[in-house]
């Protein structure tokens, strides 16, 4: 996932200036993907060269004028191209950022892609499991390097748990959201 959509994303939520939407990223996707002032401003440049966004010029008084960005039609096309791309290997962050998305394209194919994350990190998780009562049945017993591997493997179990949960949480909550739509 490259910084350009999660612009779109949030710019599609809100248009806005880059400082406003360097202001969002620290308190809402920030939260799971970092950006520099600077980057978001290099990153609109290049984004409004590609004519993925649109400028509206507002005048100031006293101050230098501010630049509105919002997003353009090939900035949505971008957006529900890079939405209904499944993501092979996509990590919290990517995931994230269609969740917040999917509004902006299809919704029923993003519930399936989360869905399809569930259920790799589910047969990670098993296999991890697995392992754990393969290689490692009497952890309580574990010192030096064996106790070290098995703490590795715990920390992987317990991503795989909270991934697991969390997207089985988005799949229950789009669900309901979808009767209500209704």
């Amino acid at each position: 996932m490259a910084l350009e959509h999660a612009i779109l994303v949030s710019l599609s939520e809100r248009s806005g200036t880059g400082y406003e939407l360097a202001r969002r990223f620290e308190r809402s996707i920030g939260l799971f993907w970092s950006a520099s002032h600077q980057q978001i401003y290099r990153v609109l440049k290049r984004m409004e060269e590609a004519g993925q966004v649109a400028v509206n010029v507002v005048a100031q008084d006293g101050r230098p004028d501010k630049k509105v960005y919002t997003v353009s039609a090939p900035g949505r096309a971008e957006l529900r191209r890079w939405l209904a791309e499944p993501s092979p290997q996509a990590g919290v962050q990517e995931l994230a950022v269609k969740l917040r998305g999917a509004l902006f394209g299809d919704p029923a194919a993003a519930a399936a892609e989360m869905a399809r994350h569930r259920d790799a990190h589910a047969e990670r998780l098993e296999l991890y499991r697995q392992i754990e009562k393969r290689d490692f049945p009497a952890p309580d017993r574990l010192r030096g390097r064996p106790l070290h591997q098995y703490l590795v493997l715990r920390g992987g179990i317990r991503m795989e748990e909270g991934q697991v949960e969390w997207l089985e949480e988005i799949l229950a909550a789009l669900h309901d959201d979808g009767k209500d739509a209704r």
